[in-house]
């Protein structure tokens, strides 16, 4: 460019003094000349240069004359780098607002009067929030829960806020605020929903085995005091050992339901072992027979052959427990049938008796620890409250299913259905 301008200069200085030295209208003639061609040469290049800059797309194709191209090739060679850096930093973004919306947690952005400017997608949810519709307006606006207005105007955020919604079904939601950049926010949401219900869970665990081993040691308690104060005869002495040995025998009960509990949980996935389910299913059978003493009619109703691909413990934990439900709550006289099926989408194995029944809204919560649906009924029965829960958690570790349908004064079916990956036929 320089050397272009410097060609320039020289050939108006060349045409002036050729002007000047002839003195004729022909030098100047020559000298203007010179210089329409010099001016023309670098507006024709600057026109160019200005139809360039007004394009939103880079243009290869441009030329200039002489140094004039070095000069739109350095300029076409920057915008390039200028757009490639814009295009990875676009790529950067978004990118990072991809990972933002792949978060578990939600994630807002607020300005400093907690106006919207972002959310992800989970935030969405969790807060029915919408960026769309809802960008620039205050969050207090969006989320009217009482706790979360109080939050905001207490401007103590050292501590997160535990949010309960029952919007569409029951959340719980912990949300942190924090400070960032220049008078900003970030409103971090976490769905604690089931550690919530895991800590109530635990809760009512804990208070239900105080509550369940209170009771025998209390009836144990008072026997021991009063047969350590009290001078009885032998009737009575053998008849409180008897009704102290039947409370031992519940907390002993309880206990080793509890652990069997606690191992199922707690055990590696089980071993693939071939389990005799013919041998389970008579021995079963007598259990139940012995179970009963007589006062039960118990039939077996067996249909194909086949075996299941197990933890034979756990498996005769979880069978044993409908049988033992089946015999403790089906009245004198009544039938319980044993079933097991083996067909092309796997296998089941059902317990159906003529009890007592049981209503359909308690149905769900069955397999829950210590729940029953009589209390008294079922302590009268010797039920620990805890049979079906190793039932239900012995089936999930073998990716089977308890199916329960029953109705009052009529009787119940517990089927315990396994898929056809655990069954081995003959």
């Amino acid at each position: 460019m320089q050397r272009a301008l410097l060609y320039g200069l020289l050939t108006v200085i060349v045409s002036f003094l050729l002007g000047w030295y002839v003195e004729t209208w022909m030098g100047w003639v020559l000298f203007y000349t010179g210089l329409s061609i010099h001016l023309s040469m670098h507006y024709r290049n600057f026109s160019r240069l200005e139809r360039w800059s007004r394009e939103r797309v880079l243009d290869a194709s441009l030329e200039g004359d002489g140094e004039w191209d070095q000069v739109f090739r350095r300029l076409y060679r920057h915008e390039k780098e200028l757009l490639e850096k814009i295009e990875q930093r676009e790529r950067d973004i978004a990118r990072l607002i991809a990972a933002v919306h792949a978060m578990n947690d939600g994630i807002v952005l607020l300005d400093g009067a907690f106006r919207i400017q972002f959310c992800n997608k989970t935030a969405e949810r969790q807060l029915g929030l919408a960026t769309a519709s809802d960008r620039g307006q205050a969050i207090g606006n969006i989320v009217r829960a009482p706790a979360f207005m109080a939050y905001l105007e207490k401007a103590d955020y050292t501590r997160p806020l535990t949010l309960r919604l029952d919007r569409y079904f029951e959340r719980v939601l912990s949300l942190y605020l924090m400070s960032y950049a220049e008078d900003c926010w970030l409103l971090q949401v976490k769905d604690i929903t089931q550690t919530d219900r895991l800590d109530s869970m635990r809760r009512d665990f804990v208070a239900n085995v105080s509550h369940e081993l209170r009771t025998p040691l209390t009836v144990l308690s008072g026997f021991v005091e009063t047969l350590q104060e009290i001078e009885v005869d032998e009737d009575t002495r053998r008849h409180y050992l008897q009704l102290m040995g039947e409370q031992s025998q519940r907390m002993q009960s309880i206990v080793q339901d509890l652990l069997t509990l606690s191992s199922i949980e707690s055990a590696p996935p089980p071993e693939d072992q071939l389990v005799d389910m013919a041998s389970l299913v008579d021995k079963l059978r007598r259990d139940a027979e012995a179970l009963s003493a007589g006062r039960h009619h118990i039939v077996l109703d067996s249909e194909g052959q086949g075996d299941l691909l197990g933890a034979e413990s756990e498996l005769v934990s979880a069978l044993a427990n409908l049988v033992a439900n089946a015999v403790r709550y089906t009245p004198a006289g009544g039938t319980i049938t044993l079933i097991w099926r083996i067909s092309p989408e796997g296998a089941e194995f059902a317990v159906q008796d003529t009890g007592i029944g049981i209503d359909a809204k308690h149905i769900p919560r069955l397999t829950e620890r210590f729940y029953r649906v009589d209390r008294g009924r079922s302590r009268d029965a010797g039920g620990t409250g805890l049979g079906l829960a190793i039932v239900k958690h012995a089936l999930s570790r073998h990716q089977a299913t308890l199916e329960v349908s029953s109705e009052p004064g009529k009787g119940s079916r517990f089927a315990a259905c396994f898929p056809a990956s655990r069954v081995r036929c003959e």
